[in-house]
């Protein structure tokens, strides 16, 4: 069954605007609520905040009254939906755990769009990506167990595993080494434009949640691997923000905002076995079926273009959330020892990547290195999931606390 968003008629706008009952959803609960329950109501919280953003830097630079009004009242709609979406999240885990899903989301999301990606090079920027935060969630569940004396199967469930991907302390490169190339608007499947927004706006939600609650934690150690991968989620930012093609027309961007929303409501909607967070998915696409008539409605206007030049005709393949296992173990197997240089790629680590590492670390045990050193220490070993068997790099499988 074929559904194009730009041909359904969705909510009205004057019917949109939702009262306090309406708003105060009642959150999932973490011991019950499928783990990708909570993976999607992350990316879709990530998906709001960027839609607002966007909004507002596009408002900041229109002068037409008239549409500024316009979009006044769409970025309302869409804050009323990211206040919907957050306030699913469950009140009891604490940040750490929260931190742990958001890792999981940047795996799995991550992966699955780099295996769907039709675009080579593209493709390639979320395997380069996807190994770093792999690394991240097992950093962070080392130190979850470590001052929360809790364990990450809890939140991952097993469907995804924990153990080392590119080590973190690599992850530090030249601001200029992360930069790639833009797709070309013109020639570009509309697949990877989805692609490329939904993956961008979920790490920028990640640095932003990082770098505010990172100083909220008493225990140093925290403090610093907050710190210290927080920097790591802005390179990551500009690594995929840099793919969007900048001579994208601002009006061309908010069609793909409203249409990306759009899609993932959709894919969510399909997948979902929470029935009342899949009737919230269900309600938030119809709302933004009314948005994406405004976007394009405004395209034809200001851009003299129709939005089936830059948008698919119907939506594509359902975006899923699913285990990853075997595709991320490939990756380690293959693409452990990469580095960046430039726009591309490259094994061998060269003196810009020598002289930022040097800066940064200054000769010093980074946090992601101290985090798994304390842990050895503490409790003897590393805390790791691994469901498929030893880890697919040698040099990397487990090793125990000296004298242990």
């Amino acid at each position: 069954m074929t559904f194009n968003p730009l041909a359904e008629r969705g909510i009205p706008l004057e019917q949109q605007i939702r009262n306090w009952r309406e708003l105060n959803v009642e959150p999932i609960d973490p011991q019950a609520a499928d783990p990708y329950t909570r993976c999607r109501v992350i990316t879709m919280n990530g998906i709001e905040v960027e839609a607002i953003m966007f909004n507002r830097q596009l408002a900041r630079h229109c002068t037409d009254p008239d549409v500024r009004r316009q979009l006044a009242y769409l970025r309302y709609v869409e804050a009323q939906q990211q206040r919907v979406v957050n306030w699913l999240l469950p009140p009891i885990p604490s940040a750490l755990e929260t931190t742990i899903a958001y890792e999981q989301v940047a795996v799995d999301l991550t992966a699955w769009v780099a295996r769907m990606e039709p675009d080579p090079y593209l493709k390639q920027a979320y395997e380069f990506g996807v190994l770093e935060d792999f690394d991240h969630l097992y950093r962070y569940a080392n130190l979850f167990e470590m001052i929360e004396h809790r364990k990450a199967e809890k939140v991952v469930d097993e469907l995804t595993e924990v153990m080392p991907g590119r080590p973190t302390k690599a992850h530090h490169r030249h601001p200029h080494d992360n930069v790639r190339d833009p797709y070309d608007r013109n020639t570009v499947n509309p697949l990877s434009r989805l692609h490329a927004l939904t993956v961008m706006a979920a790490e920028q939600q990640t640095m932003n949640f990082y770098m505010n609650v990172g100083p909220q934690y008493m225990e140093p150690i925290a403090r610093q691997l907050y710190q210290e991968i927080s920097l790591i989620e802005e390179e990551h930012v500009t690594h995929y923000e840099s793919l969007v093609d900048p001579g994208e027309t601002w009006w061309e961007r908010l069609v793909n905002h409203e249409y990306n929303e759009c899609y993932l409501y959709y894919s969510f909607m399909q997948q979902e076995p929470d029935p009342r967070v899949r009737a919230i998915w269900e309600l938030h696409l119809n709302m933004e079926l009314e948005h994406l008539r405004v976007a394009a409605d405004l395209m034809r206007r200001f851009d003299g273009r129709d939005p089936e030049q830059v948008v698919a005709p119907e939506l594509p393949k359902p975006l899923l959330f699913e285990s990853n296992k075997e595709y991320v173990r490939h990756l380690l197997a293959t693409q452990i020892d990469l580095t960046t240089l430039g726009a591309g790629y490259v094994r061998d680590a060269h003196e810009r990547f020598e002289r930022m590492q040097q800066q940064i670390h200054g000769g010093q045990q980074p946090p992601s290195e101290q985090v798994i050193d304390e842990h050895r220490n503490r409790l003897g070993d590393e805390y790791r999931i691994e469901t498929e068997g030893p880890h697919p790099v040698p040099d990397l499988r487990q090793k125990t606390a000296v004298g242990r």
